[in-house]
């Protein structure tokens, strides 16, 4: 998927008050899981690579360039994405490997700082045909979360997004990350005014702990890319767990992994559904 397709998609997506999945993946059965799911659906998705992923294999190019293989041979667009940089030097790297788009994560930064850095990595992903995400306000862990003070104020974001030439903001609005449970509250009429306000699409980080119900209102109220990755998690977890105790003899890491691979397959499915992903046209 080219950056171009990948912006027309979270363009059309917005456009028609739908959304894009955005999925993480930790190890290949993460992206055998989203193709198949991809296939079933008809929906493109956007596939993720975390920083952690990557200090987790050692480097990025290793689970890059698995992510791109299977978005190779995948008969579903499949876009490849750096999510959650704070290395300028990782952003370059990804750059390199052939990513369609990164996310470069300076929300941590004094905001002048934070533009400042944005706008170089968005001057050198754009020279090389690669879309970039931004964030701006804080979307981190429970603690704090729900703070007034942590959300993405509008008329801010609209200043962030003119000076940095942005493709893609992630916004705080009550979401957090690495979440267990889905109790969540979004500030709906936040999301409704900065849609409003601004024309690049927004992006949804912490939608594993959003219930279902308040994931479709997010999309309705303009959300555009809505990124998972602990839901998916539990959802491995769950069923390796429980293969494991019903086949105590089981040796073949296949067996078990696999389990957990087609359990991310069915809930990807089920969750494109949930947030009435963008379909192939």
């Amino acid at each position: 998927m080219s950056v171009n397709a990948v912006a027309e998609l979270l363009r059309s997506a917005r456009e028609h008050r739908q959304a894009v999945g955005a999925f993480n993946v930790i190890q290949i059965e993460h992206a055998e899981a989203y193709a198949v799911a991809a296939r079933r659906t008809g929906c493109p998705m956007v596939m993720q690579v975390s920083q952690n992923a990557a200090a987790y294999h050692g480097g990025l190019e290793p689970i890059i360039r698995a992510c791109r293989a299977v978005a190779q041979v995948s008969e579903v667009p499949l876009a490849v994405h750096l999510d959650h940089a704070e290395s300028r030097e990782l952003v370059s790297q990804a750059i390199g490997l052939g990513v369609d788009s990164v996310m470069f994560d300076g929300s941590a930064l004094p905001y002048e700082q934070n533009v400042a850095e944005t706008a170089e990595v968005v001057a050198e992903a754009h020279a090389a045909g690669v879309m970039v995400e931004a964030e701006l306000g804080e979307i981190g862990g429970k603690d704090g979360v729900h703070a007034p003070g942590v959300r993405t104020d509008p008329r801010e974001a609209v200043s962030f997004v003119e000076a940095t030439g942005v493709d893609a903001l992630a916004v705080a609005v009550g979401s957090s990350h690495a979440m267990t449970e889905r109790t969540a509250a979004l500030d709906l009429e936040l999301i409704g005014r900065l849609r409003d306000r601004l024309e690049v699409p927004l992006v949804l980080h912490g939608s594993s702990g959003v219930p279902d119900e308040t994931l479709r209102a997010a999309v309705e109220a303009g959300m555009t890319k809505i990124n998972i990755s602990t839901h998916l998690n539990h959802a491995m977890t769950r069923r390796i767990r429980q293969y494991l105790q019903e086949n105590l003899a089981v040796v073949d890491p296949r067996k078990y992994i696999g389990a957990g691979r087609d359990a991310v397959t069915e809930e990807v499915v089920r969750l494109l559904e949930v947030i009435r992903a963008r379909r192939v046209q």
